[in-house]
């Protein structure tokens, strides 16, 4: 897609800083690819902060719900927060580190700086950089980049990934999600985030393969047509989700919660918590999941205060 005149789709390095846009709910669609690719470009600039630490003893906290904050991830916030002030002035930004203290609007974005700490810390490569930015409830655009495996990923009105290339975006290409294959369908589960329910929910389905991946980046090797579907019964956060679900849609894919429908963001009377849901490559697989149906704050808080949760009493709430 040609960007719009007002929005450059990107910028070669040492370029001078893009004007700042701004921006009014219904963001024309023509529009959007555009804002994705400027997206890109900061998640990719945060992207160079997170490789600076990577693999080293990166300074880090364990915060009261029990994940671990970094200073990598203050540090690449820091970076997306300046930048998406600058680029789209008036947007408000609901991030990780600034918790749920900002309230949605009819336009927000929602900022992961630094999604798979623990795998980060670690030394894992699959570590990313989200950013959505969302009209009403659900993302128009977003950013999803994957600085240790060199890829980014990017969604307006299409689905597109493109390599990094010295902490820059490549040159974009289209993906889509693939057709089921006969060998059955590949599962990415977390390497450390796996549980009961969630494994109820693949046995009720033709899974082939259970894949082990990290972060947010199964949405987007869904969307590249790598895997099939990533099913989440644990507790995560609006900005955990947000950017790879709108590039799994866009790529042809859905994520759905316990009713089938999709999900949703803005929730700040819930602390922008979400609730169960499935990442799919076709909605066919949806019906047969059967995904606990309690909210998000009854079922997560009992859950963590160790309480069991029968399937029964979970659908019936």
């Amino acid at each position: 897609m040609t960007a719009p005149a007002s929005i450059p789709a990107s910028a070669p390095a040492g370029a001078p800083a893009i004007p700042p846009v701004s921006l009014t709910a219904p963001v024309p669609a023509a529009m959007r690819d555009a804002i994705a690719e400027q997206l890109a470009r900061i998640a990719c600039e945060a992207g160079r902060i997170l490789r600076g630490y990577h693999g080293g003893d990166c300074p880090h906290v364990i915060k009261p719900d029990g994940s671990p904050a970094s200073l990598a991830d203050t540090r690449s916030e820091e970076l997306i927060v300046s930048a998406l002030a600058q680029a789209f002035p008036g947007i408000p930004v609901i991030a990780e580190e600034t918790s749920c203290t900002a309230r949605a609007a009819p336009l927000f974005f929602l900022v992961d700086p630094l999604d798979g700490t623990r795998d980060f810390l670690a030394g894992n490569a699959q570590y990313c950089v989200n950013i959505g930015l969302v009209q009403g409830d659900r993302p128009i655009a977003a950013a999803l980049a994957a600085p240790g495996l060199g890829r980014v990923w990017a969604a307006g009105t299409t689905a597109r990934e493109a390599p990094i290339r010295e902490g820059r975006p490549g040159t974009f290409r289209a993906v889509g999600v693939r057709a089921a294959r006969a060998e059955g369908l590949v599962a990415l589960v977390s390497r450390l985030h796996g549980d009961s329910d969630t494994d109820a929910c693949l046995q009720r389905l033709p899974v082939g393969e259970r894949r082990v991946a990290s972060s947010a980046l199964k949405f987007c090797l869904i969307a590249a047509g790598e895997a099939d579907l990533y099913v989440r019964c644990v507790p995560t956060m609006e900005w955990d989700t947000a950017a790879g679900d709108h590039v799994l849609t866009m790529a042809g894919g859905c994520v759905v919660g316990p009713d089938g429908a999709t999900i949703t963001y803005g929730h700040h009377a819930r602390l922008y918590r979400n609730g169960p849901f499935a990442a799919l490559a076709s909605s066919a697989y949806r019906d047969a999941l059967d995904l606990p149906r309690q909210s998000a704050v009854s079922y997560f808080d009992r859950r963590r205060a160790g309480e069991l949760v029968a399937p029964d009493a979970a659908k019936g709430s």
